[in-house]
């Protein structure tokens, strides 16, 4: 083999991928604007291959808990390149390894394509932020935007619990303290505990993956802190099942009161392949802004109204994904074949763009020329 593993990274950097994936008996594969494309020029990497690599990019400590755990979440840097999330493993007794692209500097929002209302979330005392959507759909680089943001904006005592740490802050307004699950503290539960004797103003937790994470920042929310969060789930009313779900019946309602009190807001992303190909991807997002009418909804256990809710909040900066899809069309940013693919409701968005038939132009996007309008 002469190629070293920093070698297939840069590659990841420069071809402008998010993803490098590593598998014994094939080559190395990147993620392409969405798709899986092997990397030219590398032949299939074999198990000694793979062993050798990613056991030399570890610690001694990080290969005994791989030994030990057989898989490992890591964080690894290239000066001057990026720096990446990784995570080994074990299928067919053989390493494997899928890694993560993360910028060396966090994007404004306006890059992104986030909504500006973040910004008045972001500028709040207290309560609850979440952003939620698939795995790979943004959720880790618009948290590094807010942490940015207010590292720009803020005077404040900013906490991240991260599993692993992926972008990393200089303090600038803020004083900006980073935690790592299973290098600087055990769990996440745990450290967000402990996170509430720190003089924290904010906290960010990577992922509420757990009851016991939940129950803390809805708790460390109502007690006067900014709790920034993710969570894998679709849309806000998702979310906000999710949540509930997760408690017993009898403590139910003790969430919903605490629910209705903090959250502020509910970001939901999608990533879609950007129509211009020297773009990588283009970014659609659902918001929830947290009126008081639907503080009510969340308390009395009517989530299924906040939908409707979103579709007529839009002064209060709200709008649906079929909303934030169309604008993406519109915009030429995406093509009509991928907005129809990720629209949550298609027969909504579908009747939004004025189409009572499904032929479209699939390769170019654009609107057929016999399409009929209602």
């Amino acid at each position: 083999m002469d190629y070293t593993f920093d070698d297939l990274l840069i590659e990841v950097e420069k071809h402008k991928a998010s993803d490098l994936h590593i598998s014994a008996g094939t080559p190395p594969i990147i993620r392409l604007r969405g798709k899986l494309t092997r990397l030219k020029g590398y032949p299939a990497l074999t198990t000694e291959s793979i062993e050798t690599m990613l056991t030399g990019l570890l610690s001694g400590d990080q290969n005994e808990k791989l030994n030990r755990e057989k898989e490992l979440d890591f964080s690894y840097f290239i000066t001057g390149v990026a720096r990446f999330r990784g995570n080994i493993f074990r299928e067919k007794r053989s390493l494997a390894a899928a890694f993560r692209m993360i910028p060396t500097n966090p994007l404004p929002f306006e890059a992104l394509g986030v909504p500006g209302i973040i910004k008045e979330l972001a500028d709040k005392q207290y309560g609850l932020i979440l952003v939620t959507g698939p795995s790979g759909s943004g959720k880790t680089t618009t948290l590094a935007a807010l942490v940015d943001y207010m590292n720009n904006t803020r005077n404040s005592h900013v906490v991240t619990i991260e599993d692993p740490v992926e972008y990393v802050f200089q303090n600038r307004t803020c004083l900006i303290r980073q935690r790592e699950i299973g290098v600087d503290t055990t769990s996440f539960s745990r450290a967000l505990i402990s996170a509430l004797r720190q003089d924290p103003d904010v906290i960010l937790v990577g992922e509420m993956r757990d009851k016991e994470t939940m129950e803390t920042a809805l708790t460390a929310a109502e007690t006067g802190h900014l709790v920034i969060s993710t969570l894998h789930t679709n849309n806000a009313v998702d979310t906000i099942n999710r949540i509930l779900d997760v408690f017993p019946g009898h403590k139910q309602t003790q969430i919903r009161v605490q629910l209705a009190a903090t959250l502020q807001g509910v970001f939901s992303q999608l990533l879609l392949p950007h129509r211009d190909k020297n773009m990588s991807m283009a970014l659609a997002t659902e918001v929830l802004i947290v009126t008081p009418g639907i503080r009510n909804m969340i308390r009395e256990g009517s989530a299924h109204m906040i939908h409707h809710a979103i579709e007529t909040g839009s002064e209060y900066g709200m709008q649906t994904m079929e909303v934030a899809l169309k604008k993406l069309y519109e915009e030429g940013k995406v093509t009509l074949e991928e907005a129809l693919i990720h629209a949550y409701d298609p027969q909504s968005f579908r009747k939004m763009m004025g189409l009572d038939t499904k032929s479209h132009d699939e390769e170019s996007g654009e609107l057929p020329s016999d399409a009929r309008y209602i």
